[in-house]
């Protein structure tokens, strides 16, 4: 390219930032007949022109809803009408890299349509925008030293890490220790402590040896006797193209440390949030955004609270791992109440930890499934006669394991997860038998998951950064790397489109694979989003996914324009 090339397109871009600077200025009402948006505009920069792939946000003032669009290829932008009621609104942008000089406030009303260009400006310090996977991506280190923070972003933001001060010994005699006493519902603010550790991790010596290992990594990486970092903070390209093609509902909970880790939806359309650092599940209106809580009770005084999965049964009742308190529950939604199981005492120990449970395919023979993270165990409940068996599949295993998903399949046979290594464990429901399939990727992490209607189990796997899948009638396994690096996914589900979707913990981003052509299409989220169990509500025309922002307080609904 000239210099004659490069003073053109200097001059459009300056003409094209002053036109957005002069539209602001200027009355942002139409005069025009209502339309079928009632907000649109174009959004720019003097350093790149028209941006695509900028999320743009309105939130309407006392309301704890908050609708999102996405930018098009000529910077366009519209809100939906029927998203969008009249009233003052506050609207907020998501680009890595840029900012709004100043606030925006608008009125909306019925009668026209609201034209708003926005001009952004680059952001003096990106630090604060880095989502954890560009972070990892970031900085220096192997890809095994990286896997280790994918512990820490359960509890927080790699934010935290890097911008502290201590040193290797620090970490190894202060911190680390510290922040392994904490329960996995832990999050600042609202610190628990375990009362014990799982029988199947790392003990003594090497314990000690990986927090070594681990304190030299981040003191490496953090501004341990450095005003800034010694490596180049590097951003992912924004999403274009289909990525754009979406609209986001978000809804604020009445308080900050909630925590929504598994979101789904009743035969009525209610959605239900299990909250993972509190003994509460929750219902809420997704018209109003109401929000009605339950207390789940406690069983276990003085141990950590909080409740991790929840799932629904046939019969739509709701089903809760309540983790530390040693018990899994059914809840009724017409009587609201909870009955609760628990396993037997000698399986009762300081580290018991049931979090999840798997209740769809009851009806097959009246028994239910959960699994035991305390000795990365499987125990089955009989409904009917209380009964209770229990499996420990890796008994006198000289390898670390933790079973971390139960999964039953059409004729409720049991499915679990080995997060620890790269398998998937099959129960027997009729004979008791252990059998194994090992996926392809060492050590992928296969964490939460869901059976399709053909009896094909789908897994986010953790380190692997993969979507994986087993068919379970044929044995075969397959797996799909997730475009964005380090995007960690926790769970899969599939929709009646043949669409697989996961969520992370660390890229902000949804991913949507077309299973029929291998193809992904990713999702920018309006705000940091630590995504755990995704749901899928496959009773609209298209499907819509539900997730919650664990560390945000809040619950998205993301529909497709496509």
């Amino acid at each position: 390219m000239n210099k004659t090339t490069l003073h053109i397109g200097a001059i459009f871009a300056f003409l094209l930032s002053t036109f957005a600077v002069i539209s602001n200025a200027q009355n942002t009402t139409s005069s025009a007949a209502p339309s079928d948006f009632a907000i649109k505009g174009v959004v720019s920069s003097s350093k790149e022109g028209l941006m695509e792939g900028v999320v743009i946000s309105a939130k309407k003032k006392n309301s704890t809803i908050t609708i999102s669009v996405v930018s098009h290829a000529k910077g366009d932008f519209a809100f939906p009408r029927s998203k969008i009621s009249s009233g003052d609104y506050e609207l907020t942008i998501k680009a890595t890299g840029f900012e709004l000089p100043s606030p925006i406030q608008i009125n909306v009303s019925d009668k026209a349509t609201v034209v708003k260009d926005i001009s952004l400006q680059t952001v003096k310090d990106i630090s604060t925008q880095l989502s954890n996977a560009e972070w990892m991506a970031s900085m220096p280190g192997s890809e095994r030293e990286k896997k280790a923070l994918l512990t820490c972003v359960t509890c927080h933001t790699l934010q935290r890490v890097v911008g502290s001060k201590y040193s290797s010994e620090e970490f190894l005699k202060i911190v680390l220790p510290r922040m392994q006493s904490y329960v996995n519902q832990s999050k600042p603010g609202l610190p628990q402590i375990r009362k014990g550790a799982r029988v199947m991790e790392e003990q003594g010596e090497d314990r000690v040896r990986i927090y070594k290992e681990m304190g030299d990594f981040l003191a490496s990486i953090n501004l341990n006797n450095r005003q800034t970092w010694n490596y180049e903070l590097k951003t992912f390209p924004r999403l274009k193209g289909a990525s754009t093609n979406v609209i986001y509902t978000e809804y604020q909970l009445p308080r900050p440390l909630i925590q929504p880790h598994d979101v789904v939806l009743d035969k009525t359309g209610t959605v239900w949030y299990s909250n993972f650092g509190e003994q509460q599940i929750a219902k809420m209106d997704p018209v109003t955004g109401q929000i009605k809580e339950y207390e789940v009770g406690i069983s276990k005084k003085d141990y950590p609270v909080g409740v991790l999965a929840i799932r629904n049964d046939r019969d739509d009742k709701l089903w809760i791992g309540n983790m530390y308190q040693a018990s899994i529950a059914e809840f009724d939604q017409k009587t609201e109440k909870f009955h609760f199981f628990t396993p037997p005492p000698e399986d009762n120990l300081p580290s018991t930890q049931l979090n999840q449970v798997d209740a769809w395919n009851k009806h097959v023979d009246g028994k239910v499934w959960t699994q035991n993270s305390g000795f990365a165990g499987v125990h089955r409940f009989d409904l009917k006669t209380g009964a209770i068996e229990t499996w420990a599949p890796f008994k006198g295993s000289k390898l670390q394991h933790n079973i971390y998903d139960v999964i039953s399949d059409s004729q409720n046979n049991c499915y679990f997860t080995d997060f620890r290594q790269q398998e998937i464990g099959r129960i027997d429901a009729k004979t008791g038998k252990v059998t194994f399939y090992s996926f392809p990727t060492k050590e992928a992490s296969p964490r939460r998951g869901s059976m399709d209607p053909q009896d094909r189990l789908w897994v986010g796997q953790y380190r692997g950064h993969k979507i994986g899948m087993l068919d379970t009638k044929t044995g075969e396994m397959k797996e799909w790397l997730v475009p964005t690096p380090y995007s960690a996914p926790y769970d899969v589900t599939l929709d009646k489109d043949q669409f697989a979707w996961t969520g992370s913990m660390t890229t902000d981003r949804v991913a949507r694979l077309n299973t029929k052509n291998d193809q992904f299409t990713e999702y920018e989220l309006p705000r940091p989003t630590n995504i755990r169990r995704v749901f899928v509500d496959n009773t609209q025309t298209k499907p819509v996914l539900w997730i919650g922002s664990n560390h945000g307080a809040s619950i998205v609904k993301l529909e497709t324009l496509d």
